[in-house]
């Protein structure tokens, strides 16, 4: 989390990885607005640039190639990334709400999600292949890629749309497909596509030289082109058209008019007959002054505009413009939209046609031409500079005489002691929203405002206790809740106890009174959640104020009295496997996130790892003979297995091939992106025997890597090993490995040898 001097006084969120919202992103870093923070919501962390889909689908380019990374351009932008999926607005509280987190409050909004496939035929929603969203039909699209390789028979593919997007996808698809099956020894003729549409023509919106070009075109590559002929039915292996003819389809995508999402229905919005939001020039909502929106989803009322991605481009600094503006109170400006734009179409190969009103041109140099402008426009998102400007200065946002007093207060030196803690009725109506379990052995708890807890030891068991706590990495609060609920789990669940109830211990960067809550809020909420799914209370806590905002708990857990189930670091046993449950290198990753080095994907796996409970990890290794277990966190896996082996007298054995990572670890930690902590962890190389054999081996450094809410490191009887890796993996932990053995100790005062 950035610490800023500047209280945030207002927030805008944008709701939508699109275009306009990457291009204002982008804009935003080289000017931030001082007490405004910007958030973007989003499902997905890559966003797909709609231009370059026709030729990444015939091959020309990677994934990663046309693909906008949004988790690091929020971050180079200093905005706030929250992976969740909308589900609607309560615009009467000014929230967004979002599917399996708390709402997202906003003062302005802007809305950039594109469309949702628009289905006018029966059966189509069940069995043809929407083109939109794109991020979806590319996974369904490699799915097909993969069954046509393994099926050697004839193949018949259907386009439904012969709009410009449907002709262009067809052709790409078609130059790929046919030349897969030419790379396996097959005959790139047992493809057959076709194209169906309503128009009398294909390409409708294109001058009639362009319409003939593309047409011969389709034709020379025995394309079977159905003009006319409105699809009314989709089945498993065919379709039908308005005259009643059947034609056989194995395959059918549909790539006609798209409409919008259908939660937007439900938000009161002024919608258009295709369910898009109806903007007015200044792409604010006619229905509501607070909300914006923009591309695809944005229907501009008196001048409809076409469904292209040019159009969301040339949106995002007018859309930024009046953003600012309606922030700072001042007037908005109109979008003047062009009245004629160049597209640039490709043909499958390296060919491509240019058409602009009635002007056109086709050939190899227009493909170079548009290769040219799609890679420069990509470039503005992937090399992104390591430093954007702070968020400082002096507000000059139009706020109330209360907000402004607040504004003070929190940028004021702030007292310390008592006098720092959060205000009681901000801190009362968050503990109010929050899920808590209720145990018979905690009578005081969250429920009764008392001065402290009331827990009971139930007979016949001890307390186990253990604390944990951290200052934010991540700028989803969320997020940061679940996580840091989970690491402060770890230390129980590793030692074989149940956890029975949690104290938290909150620090909250000072502001106005209505962001404090709500940072709290989804904090504390990711966290309960995780302490609820547990089966343990939370029963109080304290917060403060600081300069970062941290988080942590006191955890308390159960076990036998008789400490038979216990499960201690030092009971490893000559024999023994060694079983991590998760993958390392969070702390490199995380690392390489802050300097914006590292893919949106990376950290989406790390952080879902994080997040991961270790409670049913415990269980599987209890129950295959566990005879020591501890979890991997702040000393690193080294750190934290020779705590295991020095108290036990053993010697240990690590696998460098069998060590699980985390994509982008290795190019992380390589690139010399290591973590504050690494240094102080690598300390303990001296205990590796054979370190100078090893010295170079790319893992090497993750061994010293700290890691957050990391795996469970046990060892297990050698005989069960293998089924309890095989249990982890049904159990969700998936990367979870025999990493080394236990061996008998040695003369030898390094206990640790390393074999790659």
């Amino acid at each position: 989390m950035r610490a800023s001097d500047t209280p945030v006084l207002r927030d805008i969120v944008l709701v939508g990885g699109g275009h306009s919202h990457a291009v204002l992103l982008r804009r935003w870093a080289m000017q931030p607005l001082p007490g405004v923070r910007l958030t973007l919501i989003c499902r997905d962390t890559h966003t797909p640039y709609s231009g370059m889909l026709p030729a990444y689908i015939a091959g020309h380019y990677t994934h990663e190639q046309v693909h906008i990374d949004l988790r690091t351009l929020a971050q180079a932008a200093g905005a706030r990334f929250f992976k969740a999926e909308v589900t609607g607005l309560d615009r009467g509280a000014q929230r967004v709400l979002c599917q399996g987190r708390p709402p997202v409050a906003y003062d302005w909004l802007s809305i950039n999600i594109g469309a949702t496939p628009g289905f006018g035929a029966a059966g189509a929603s069940a069995h043809a292949l929407p083109v939109k969203p794109i991020d979806r039909f590319n996974r369904r699209w490699l799915e097909l890629l993969e069954r046509v390789r393994g099926r050697p028979a004839r193949w018949r593919l259907a386009v439904v749309g012969a709009g410009a997007g449907g002709v262009e996808l067809l052709l790409a698809m078609q130059w790929r497909l046919r030349r897969e099956l030419q790379a396996l020894g097959r005959d790139p003729g047992a493809i057959e596509f076709s194209i169906y549409t309503d128009a009398p023509v294909i390409l409708p919106t294109h001058n009639a030289r362009v319409q003939r070009h593309f047409m011969d075109l389709l034709r020379q590559r025995g394309v079977l082109v159905h003009t006319g002929q409105a699809v009314t039915q989709v089945w498993a292996g065919c379709l039908q058209t308005q005259s009643g003819r059947v034609f056989d389809a194995d395959e059918v995508i549909w790539v006609t008019q798209a409409v919008g999402a259908p939660w937007l229905r439900e938000t009161g919005l002024a919608l258009d007959a295709q369910g898009f939001i109806e903007v007015n020039d200044c792409l604010q909502s006619t229905a509501d002054a607070r909300v914006f929106a923009a591309g695809d989803v944005a229907s501009r009322v008196g001048q409809p505009l076409a469904k292209a991605g040019v159009f969301a481009v040339r949106q995002a600094m007018p859309l930024l413009h009046n953003l600012r503006a309606s922030v700072l109170g001042q007037p908005l400006k109109p979008y003047r939209a062009q009245q004629r734009w160049l597209a640039l179409l490709g043909t499958g190969g390296a060919q491509a046609v240019a058409s602009r009103g009635a002007l056109s041109a086709h050939g190899g140099w227009v493909w170079r031409w548009k290769d040219w402008i799609d890679r420069r426009f990509m470039a503005q998102f992937t090399h992104l500079p390591l430093a954007m400007p702070a968020h400082a200065g002096t507000p000059l946002l139009p706020v109330s005489e209360a907000e402004r007093e607040q504004a003070l207060a929190a940028s004021a030196m702030r007292c310390g002691g008592c006098g720092a803690k959060v205000g009681a009725s901000v801190l009362g109506r968050v503990l109010a929203r929050l899920p808590v379990s209720a145990r018979d052995d905690v009578p005081i708890g969250l429920q009764q405002a008392q001065d402290a807890a009331v827990v009971r030891v139930p007979p016949g068991k001890a307390l186990v206790q253990s604390v944990d706590f951290f200052r934010a990495f991540i700028d989803d609060p969320y997020v940061l809740g679940r996580i840091a609920a989970n690491h402060a789990l770890g230390d129980v669940w590793a030692m074989g106890a149940d956890a029975q109830s949690a104290l938290a211990i909150a620090t909250v960067p000072p502001g106005l009174e209505s962001r404090t809550e709500d940072v709290l809020t989804q904090m504390m909420t990711g966290a309960a959640e995780v302490l609820q799914a547990a089966g343990c209370a939370l029963v109080g806590g304290h917060s403060a104020e600081g300069q970062e905002l941290a988080l942590g708990f006191a955890i308390n857990g159960l076990i036998d009295q008789d400490l038979s189930t216990l499960l201690r670091k030092s009971g490893l046993r000559p024999g023994d496997a060694l079983v991590l449950t998760k993958p390392v290198g969070t702390g490199c990753l995380l690392v390489a996130h802050q300097m914006l080095r590292a893919r949106g994907h990376w950290i989406d796996a790390a952080l879902d790892s994080m997040m991961q409970s270790s409670q049913q990890a415990a269980q599987c290794l209890r129950e295959h003979g566990a005879h020591a277990c501890t979890d991997v966190t702040g000393f690193g896996l080294l750190g934290h297995l020779l705590e295991m082996s020095r108290p036990s007298g053993v010697d240990v054995e690590l696998d460098l091939a069998a060590l699980p990572v985390f994509e982008g670890a290795i190019e992380s930690a390589g690139a010399g992106h290591l973590s504050s902590a690494q240094p102080a962890n690598a300390q303990v190389r001296t205990a590796l025997r054979n370190l100078q054999a090893h010295a170079a081996h790319p893992k090497l450094p993750l061994l010293f890597d700290p890691q957050t809410a990391g795996g469970l490191l046990a060892s297990v009887p050698a005989a069960q090993a293998a089924a309890c890796v095989q249990a982890l993996h049904a159990a969700g932990y998936l990367r979870a490995a025999v990493i080394g053995r236990v061996l008998p100790a040695s003369a030898d005062a390094a206990p640790a040898v390393l074999k790659a």
